[in-house]
């Protein structure tokens, strides 16, 4: 079975790619909600949370986000920290769960895929792209957040530019070309 990435900046239309290739059968993780879901369950997680945040990062079992996100403002290195420890776990658990799959092949949709080295443990990459004009007013109006904020949140990622030589497709996702035509084309070829 075929691992595959889909990837993408923030507001880039990955998780509208993504139940577009659900909706053709085949199984995505959204590898983003399953870290927030093993910060809070994984032990080594919970410890190494704690360990760098705090007794505070966890209020009744829940990530206490708002005062890690002010540690780590204020300490950028706890950043490569948290992944150091995240996506290692994170990986373990794709595997596991991808090998609980019956299809031709599965989508792990992550937005620092590539930033994270994740792409070496997979056969495939999908890159969804978008312009920052775009991305910037569906960010705004998903998360009720400024223009500037989102501009803040893309510091920290990669721009397409840079993701661009490590994937084998990109899908544009943008105002002005149909996405279901470019996903299908991506799905007939991984089924090749």
């Amino acid at each position: 079975m075929l691992k595959i990435g889909v990837t993408g900046g923030i507001g880039s239309g990955k998780t509208t790619v993504c139940r577009i290739f659900e909706s053709l059968g085949v199984p995505v993780y959204y590898a983003d909600a399953e870290a927030r879901r093993l910060i809070e369950q994984h032990p080594l997680l919970v410890d190494g949370y704690r360990n760098l945040f705090g007794e505070e990062s966890f209020t009744d079992g829940k990530l206490n986000k708002s005062h890690v996100a002010r540690m780590i403002f204020e300490d950028r290195k706890l950043i490569a920290k948290v992944n150091e420890m995240v996506h290692p776990v994170v990986r373990d658990d794709f595997i596991r769960w991808s090998e609980k799959q019956n299809a031709p092949y599965v989508i792990e949709e992550a937005a620092v895929l590539l930033e994270g080295g994740g792409h070496q443990f997979l056969d495939k990459v999908v890159l969804v792209s978008a312009s920052e004009r775009v991305r910037i007013a569906r960010v705004t109006k998903r998360d009720r957040v400024t223009a500037e904020q989102v501009r803040k949140r893309m510091e920290h990622q990669w721009t397409d530019h840079e993701r661009r030589p490590l994937a084998d497709y990109e899908i544009v996702a943008d105002d002005n070309q149909l996405v279901v035509p470019q996903v299908l084309n991506v799905h007939f070829q991984l089924l090749k």
